[in-house]
C-alpha cells in the first residue's frame, strides 16, 4: 500500500497524518496549542510551511527543511507604510483599512518553472510573492493599487481577503486568485499586471443592479484541474460555478441536492469533469442540511451529481467544512476533509465511501497532501 501523508492545520496546532498498512494515523503535532490557519508542503522540495495567528501578537510564518523535525521562523509578508494621504476605507463599515496583515489565508508554490517562488494571500486583500523560499516577500502593488480594490469587502472574514491562488502548471507566471469579496483576478506576467475575471457569477446579497458585477463576487474557493488548467470550479456564496476558458467567463451549476452552498471544492487532478463539494445551509445557519454530512460529486462536468454518504454521520451531525479543509491527492482517489467540530474523514475510492480518521481534533482549517518523503532542497534554499 502506497504511503500517504497530509498536513492538518487546526485551531490548536499542525498535525501530520500518515497512511500505511493500518490506515491513517496521527503521527506528529507541531505548534501545540497555537492557531495554525494555513500550511503548505512544497511539492518541488518537500519543504513545509506553517502560518500561525497569534492574535494580539500578530501573524508568524515558519518553515521546516527537515520534514517537520524542526521549524524556523522566517519573514512574514508585510505591507509598506500606509501613505498619510491614502484614501482607503472599508466600503461596508466605512472605517479606515489598515495596511497590516491580519491573516495569511493562502500559501501556494510558484510552479516548477520558478524554483523558490511562493505566493501568499492575506487579509486584507494583499497578494505577496517570494522568490527565495519565503526569505523575503514583496507585495504585488499592481493588484493592491487597482482602483477596483476600493470596492472589495469582507466575506468569510471581516475584511476582504485572498484565499485562492491557482498557478497554471504550463506557465508559473499565469496565476488566478479568488477574493472574498472581490471576485476572480488573473495575471499572466507574474503579478506585474492584472485583469478582472469575466462575467457569469451572481451575488444575490447585492442589489439586483450590482448582482452580476465581477468585482464584487464572493467565490469561497477557486480550483483548476492540473491536467486541464483552463477548466476551473468555484464554490461561491451563491452556488457552484464552472469556467472552461480560464476564468474569462463562468456558468452557474444549479439543481444540486441537498444544497449548492458551501465553502470547499476539490477537482480531480486528471479529469476536469470530476469535482467534489461539501454542502451546507447558507448564511446565518451554516450547518449540514438536515444534520446529515454528505459530499456531492459530479463526474460529467456538473450535468449530474451524486450524494455520497456512506461512512459519514447521517443524524445530529453539524460539521461545517471550511474552504481549505477538503483535499484530493495527485491520483484523484484519496480525499480528506475536516470540520469545525474536529472530525477528520478519509476516502480511498474517489469519495464513494468514507471513514473517520479522528473525531477528537481541534477545529480544522486547512488540509494539504504532502510528499511521502522530503526531497532534496533546491539550490540556494539550504
Amino acid at each position: 500500500m502506497a504511503r500517504k501523508r497530509a498536513l492538518i492545520a487546526t485551531r490548536k496546532g499542525l498535525f501530520t497524518i500518515e497512511r500505511g498498512g493500518t490506515g491513517w494515523q496521527v503521527e506528529r503535532l507541531a505548534f501545540a496549542g497555537d492557531n495554525v490557519p494555513m500550511a503548505m508542503a512544497d511539492p518541488r522540495t518537500g519543504v513545509l510551511y506553517a502560518a500561525l495567528g497569534h492574535g494580539h501578537f500578530g501573524v508568524k510564518l515558519h518553515r521546516s527543511d527537515d520534514d517537520g523535525d524542526t521549524w524556523s521562523e522566517i519573514a512574514v509578508p508585510a505591507f509598506p507604510p500606509k501613505p498619510a494621504d491614502a484614501i482607503d476605507v472599508d466600503p461596508v463599515r466605512k472605517t479606515p483599512l489598515e495596511w497590516s496583515v491580519e491573516l495569511i489565508w493562502a500559501l501556494e508554490d510558484g510552479g516548477a518553472d520558478h524554483p523558490g517562488r511562493i505566493w501568499a494571500g492575506t487579509v486584507p486583500g494583499g497578494l505577496f510573492r517570494s522568490d527565495d523560499g519565503g526569505g523575503t516577500w514583496k507585495l504585488c502593488r499592481a493588484l493592491w493599487d487597482r482602483p477596483e480594490r476600493q470596492e472589495w469587502f469582507g466575506g468569510g472574514v471581516d475584511r476582504p481577503g485572498i484565499h485562492s491562488i491557482v498557478v497554471d502548471p504550463r506557465d508559473g507566471n499565469h496565476v488566478t486568485i479568488g477574493i472574498s469579496c472581490g471576485g476572480v483576478w488573473i495575471t499572466r506576467d507574474g503579478g506585474d499586471s492584472w485583469q478582472l475575471g469575466g462575467p457569469g457569477m451572481r451575488a444575490e446579497f447585492l442589489p439586483p443592479a450590482d448582482a452580476m458585477d465581477p468585482n464584487r463576487q464572493d467565490p469561497h474557493k477557486v480550483v483548476a484541474c492540473p491536467a486541464a488548467p483552463d477548466v476551473m470550479w468555484t464554490q461561491h456564496h451563491n452556488g457552484i460555478f464552472k469556467s472552461t476558458d480560464g476564468a474569462a467567463s463562468w456558468e452557474e451549476i444549479t439543481n444540486v441536492k441537498p444544497s449548492t452552498f458551501g465553502f470547499a471544492v476539490a477537482v480531480h487532478p486528471l479529469d476536469p469533469e470530476t469535482a467534489w463539494f461539501v454542502p451546507a445551509i447558507k448564511d446565518e445557519h451554516r450547518i449540514p442540511v438536515d444534520g446529515r454530512v454528505v459530499v456531492t460529486r459530479t463526474r460529467d462536468g456538473g450535468r449530474t451529481f451524486e450524494t455520497l454518504s456512506e461512512g459519514l454521520p447521517q443524524k445530529w451531525a453539524y460539521d461545517l467544512v471550511f474552504r481549505h479543509a477538503l483535499a484530493v491527492d495527485e491520483t484523484g482517489e484519496h480525499l480528506l476533509f475536516g470540520s469545525t467540530t474536529g472530525n477528520l474523514y478519509a476516502s480511498h475510492d474517489g469519495g464513494s465511501t468514507w471513514q473517520v480518521v479522528s473525531a477528537n481534533l481541534p477545529p480544522i482549517y486547512c488540509i494539504k497532501f504532502a510528499p511521502a518523503q522530503a526531497s532534496a532542497l533546491l539550490p540556494g534554499l539550504q
